[in-house]
């Protein structure tokens, strides 16, 4: 064995130890959505990255009880929800939720990313969803975490 070789092989990320373990609140009134998402995610969105637990929320108001009440390192929010959009909420979240957790919102299409931008979300993923922007994107916001505000 070659001492670079022999290096790598012994550090943590190489023995799978080192990988941020996260969860994430997935919401959408779709089913349909959630399962496309959970999938295309799966539990390791990135080698550094694993998903330690899923919350769904069907509804705004459970989001909204959740992020309250929850610890959760990202979420996702289908802004094609009804009657409640991912969009409106990701920005009520983001103004009235103090050390909000870092969002994800799915958008109707590419070309809605400046509702993304007015809904103050932190990444957008448009429809149809591609499972390597999807994964990429929750293990990008699971390594910034939460951004602390004075």
């Amino acid at each position: 064995m070659t001492a670079p070789h022999a290096t790598a092989a012994s550090t943590p990320a190489a023995a799978g130890s080192s990988a941020r373990q996260i969860s994430v609140l997935l919401y959408s009134d779709d089913r349909t959505i959630r399962d496309a998402v959970r999938v295309n995610v799966g539990r390791r969105p990135a080698r550094d990255v694993e998903v330690t637990s899923w919350r769904e929320c069907a509804t705004a108001a459970a989001v909204i009880e959740a992020v309250e009440n929850g610890s959760f390192d990202v979420l996702v929010l289908d802004g094609e929800a009804t009657p409640v959009g991912g969009l409106g909420l990701c920005r009520q979240l983001k103004s009235e939720i103090y050390n909000c957790p870092p969002i994800l919102v799915l958008t109707g299409r590419p070309q809605d990313g400046w509702l993304a931008t007015w809904s103050l979300a932190d990444l957008a993923v448009p429809h149809p969803l591609d499972p390597i922007a999807l994964s990429a994107a929750v293990a990008e916001l699971a390594r910034r975490g939460r951004t602390t505000t004075a």
